[in-house]
């Protein structure tokens, strides 16, 4: 009885928050994908929740167990968030599938950088996406035509520093060949050009 309740109680919360999800990205404004979907999980969470603690149907659970189904949904909705509409946001994998598709199947591998380049940057507004993103997190400010990092900013990149040089794997598979790469990837940077702000 509780697991068919159970399980009726989440396909609602599935219904609303698609319902939440595709109602806010058709009619309203939307400033940065991830947040918005975090907005829409809560939304339709809370909403399942006052169905779930407001029906008889529902009296079979005791307050910690709705609770608990709470919860559950705010992961859940958590998880789409990240895994479904920012992932194909933002997934230079999904780009690339993509792409292939568009060019009837297949690209020279040596080509590949070239689309990345001359077509991914631009088709996907990449650079402003990705400044929009940061200048609504409060990591950058943007200052007399000069990208600045906040002090926000800097805690985040110290972080992402540390857990890449000593949390990531040392030994990653990149095109046939185990690497560590990717945990120092400023290592072969280039001596700062005169791009930097004064």
């Amino acid at each position: 009885m509780k697991i068919n309740k159970a399980i009726i109680a989440t396909i609602l919360f599935g219904c609303l928050l698609f319902a939440v999800y595709y109602i806010h990205i058709v009619f309203f404004r939307i400033n940065v994908i991830f947040y918005a979907a975090i907005a829409d999980a809560v939304i339709a969470s809370l909403a399942a929740g006052i169905v779930l603690f407001s029906l008889n149907y529902f009296n079979v659970f005791n307050y910690f167990e709705k609770s608990q189904l709470l919860i559950i949904w705010l992961l859940c909705g958590y998880g789409f968030s990240i895994s479904i509409p920012t992932v194909i946001d933002r997934s230079l994998s999904f780009y690339i599938l993509e792409k292939l598709q568009q060019r009837g199947g297949g690209i020279q591998q040596e080509r590949i950088k070239d689309v990345f380049i001359k077509e991914y940057l631009p088709e996907y507004r990449l650079v402003d996406v990705r400044l929009t993103e940061q200048l609504e997190s409060g990591t950058i400010a943007i200052k007399d035509g000069c990208v600045i990092l906040t002090s926000k900013g800097n805690q985040i990149a110290s972080f992402g520093q540390f857990f890449r040089k000593h949390l990531l794997p040392g030994k990653r598979l990149l095109m046939g060949e185990y690497t560590d790469d990717l945990t120092n990837p400023f290592s072969n940077s280039k001596e700062a050009p005169d791009y930097t702000c004064q």
